[in-house]
C-alpha cells in the first residue's frame, strides 16, 4: 500500500504524530510520501523521503491519503485528492475535529484498525461554483466540501441576495449573508448560525441566511439536485466568496451557480467510529445527569 502524508501545521504534536506513522508504514513495508512543505523536518541523508507537490493533483498510484491537523486540513487536502477517488483519513491534531476522528492518542489502534481494512468509506457531495464573468483564481478549484459562504467586504451594510432555485425565484436575502452548507458542512459555521444538522449520507443542502434583518427568514432544506442562480447588490462594489476556507472578492455585477459537483470524497470512518458517536463525543449530547440516574 502506498500513503500520501499530508499536513499544514508544523507544530510538535503534528510532526511527531507524521513522525509515528512513518515509523509504523516502515515496519510494516508500506510505501509512502510526504507533501514537500514538511519535508526539511524529516531530511535523511541515508534515507531519502519521497515528496510530492500540494500544487499538484495526487498521482493515482497513492492508495489513501492521510490527513494530519484539523477539520480545516482535510478540506484543504481535496486540492491534492480532487476526483480521484483516493481515500483520506484524519488523524487529529488540531482542535474540535468532525471530520477528523482519528485522535492523536489512539494513532497507533486507529492504524492497526485500516491496514486491518476494519473501516467503511462515506461518499461525500461537494458545491460547486461557477460564476457568469470568469474568475480565474476561483476557476482553479471551484469546489467545497463543507460551504460556500457569500459575505460582506468594506461595509457594515446588509446584503441584497436574489436568490432562484431550480430557475424560480425562492427569496431577496436582506442579511449579512448567506451559507449553503452540504451535510458535511452542517456541522460547522452553519451550525453556528442556527442551522440543522444533516447526517452525512443526506442529498441535501441548508441555505441559511446570517444574521437576517426579517426574523423570519428561517435555514432551508433543499435537494442537492437543485441549481442554484444567485446575483447580489451590496453599497460596496464587492462582496466576498468562501469556498470552505478560500477567499475571493467577487463583483456584485456578477452572477453566481452553484450545482451539485460531478464527483463526491471519499473519507475514511474506523470501527468504532460513527457520526452518532462522534455529536456525542463533539457536542456533549447526552451530557445530562439524568441519563447517570
Amino acid at each position: 500500500m502506498k500513503i500520501a502524508l499530508f499536513s499544514e501545521y508544523d507544530n510538535l504534536i503534528t510532526i511527531d504524530c507524521i513522525r509515528e506513522v512513518i515509523d509504523y508504514c516502515q515496519n510494516k513495508m508500506h510505501d509512502f510520501a510526504l507533501i514537500e512543505s514538511m519535508g526539511p523536518y524529516f531530511e535523511n541523508k541515508n534515507s531519502p523521503v519521497q515528496l510530492f507537490s500540494a500544487e499538484k493533483l495526487l498521482s493515482k498510484e497513492f492508495d489513501v491519503l492521510f490527513s494530519f491537523g484539523g477539520d480545516g486540513t482535510l478540506l484543504r487536502s481535496i486540492a491534492v485528492v480532487r476526483d480521484s477517488e483516493i481515500p483520506i483519513l484524519g488523524i487529529n491534531t488540531g482542535h474540535l475535529g468532525f471530520l477528523t476522528s482519528l485522535k492523536k492518542e489512539e494513532l497507533l489502534n486507529g492504524l492497526d484498525l485500516f491496514f486491518a481494512e476494519k473501516f467503511k468509506l462515506i461518499r461525500r457531495s461537494l458545491l460547486a461554483l461557477e460564476t457568469e464573468n470568469k474568475i480565474d483564481s476561483l476557476a482553479q478549484l471551484p469546489f467545497a466540501l463543507n460551504e460556500i459562504t457569500l459575505s460582506r467586504k468594506n461595509t457594515t451594510s446588509m446584503l441584497s441576495i436574489q436568490t432562484t432555485v431550480n430557475e424560480e425565484p425562492l427569496t431577496t436575502y436582506w442579511a449579512d449573508g448567506l451559507i449553503i452548507a452540504t451535510p458535511t458542512g452542517s456541522t460547522g459555521y452553519s451550525l453556528s448560525s442556527g442551522g440543522p444538522i444533516l447526517t452525512p449520507g443526506t442529498a441535501s443542502w441548508v441555505l441559511n441566511p446570517i444574521a437576517p434583518h426579517n426574523i423570519n427568514m428561517r435555514p432551508l432544506i433543499i435537494s442537492d439536485k437543485a441549481q442554484l442562480k444567485i446575483n447580489v447588490s451590496s453599497r460596496a462594489k464587492e462582496f466576498l466568496v468562501s469556498l470552505d476556507s478560500r477567499l475571493y472578492s467577487v463583483s456584485q455585477d456578477n452572477t453566481l451557480y452553484i450545482k451539485k459537483a460531478p464527483f463526491m470524497v471519499n473519507t475514511v470512518e474506523l470501527e468504532g467510529h460513527f457520526f452518532f458517536k462522534t455529536l456525542r463525543e463533539k457536542l456533549f449530547w447526552g451530557q445530562d445527569t439524568r441519563n447517570t440516574q
